[in-house]
């Protein structure tokens, strides 16, 4: 039997079957794509489709024997859905797409997705950027989150949404793209070196207070 992670699986509520999810940065997906979703599910009569909390779109139902088929015949890489790692960075549409947005998510969602995706951590790991203060990628219970203002990022950190909710807290704000992208690798760096096993980053914060958090960034 495979285990949760190897391969790309995660084993079922049966004990018997697996789903795959692959990659889908941002929740961005081509036609093309989706098609071989389809194609896949059809030819290997899955379960289900779904469509996961990390915007990806889950294939349900596989038998452990197929499951290296199945990975060949979609050609695409498996998303980072268990373990200790980044496991998906959410952004909204921005000002690609939506009406109120403020700034581009969209396109620095995806930056921060080719840098982290699947970068081992001390925990798991979440991100969310949003385009504006109305927050639709759930920004404040990330571990890091960027919310578009008028003259930048506000930066938060520390938040998640698990068994111990915890809202983020604001880090800094009015900052510019290429300096947000430094800050969060500062903030990735610290927490890499000082972050203990399945400690998240807003308990670290907790246990050594936010302003000596914000002082050993730099």
């Amino acid at each position: 039997m495979l285990q949760d992670g190897e391969k790309g699986v995660i084993i079922q509520r049966d004990k018997a079957t697996y789903a795959v999810a692959p990659h889908i940065p941002c929740g961005v997906v081509s036609p093309e794509n989706l098609r071989k979703l389809a194609d896949v599910a059809e030819k290997y009569n899955v379960a289900a489709l779904k469509i996961t909390s990390a915007a990806r779109i889950a294939i349900v139902g596989l038998k452990e024997e197929d499951v290296d088929s199945v990975w060949q015949d979609l050609g695409m890489s498996p998303g980072a859905g268990v373990g200790l790692c980044v496991r998906s960075i959410k952004a909204c549409p921005g000002t690609t797409f939506c009406k109120r947005g403020i700034r581009d998510s969209l396109s620095m969602g995806l930056k921060l997705d080719s840098i982290y995706h699947g970068m081992e951590l001390p925990s798991k790991f979440k991100m969310g950027v949003s385009g504006c203060p109305n927050q639709c990628a759930e920004t404040c219970i990330k571990d890091i989150g960027l919310v578009g203002m008028k003259n930048g990022w506000k930066i938060l950190v520390g938040g998640n949404g698990g068994v111990k909710p915890r809202l983020a807290v604001e880090l800094m704000s009015n900052v510019p793209d290429e300096e947000a992208l430094e800050v969060i690798e500062k903030i990735i760096q610290f927490y890499k070196v000082n972050g203990k096993r399945n400690q998240r980053i807003g308990a670290l914060i907790e246990e050594i207070g936010l302003e000596e958090f914000k002082a050993r960034l730099g």
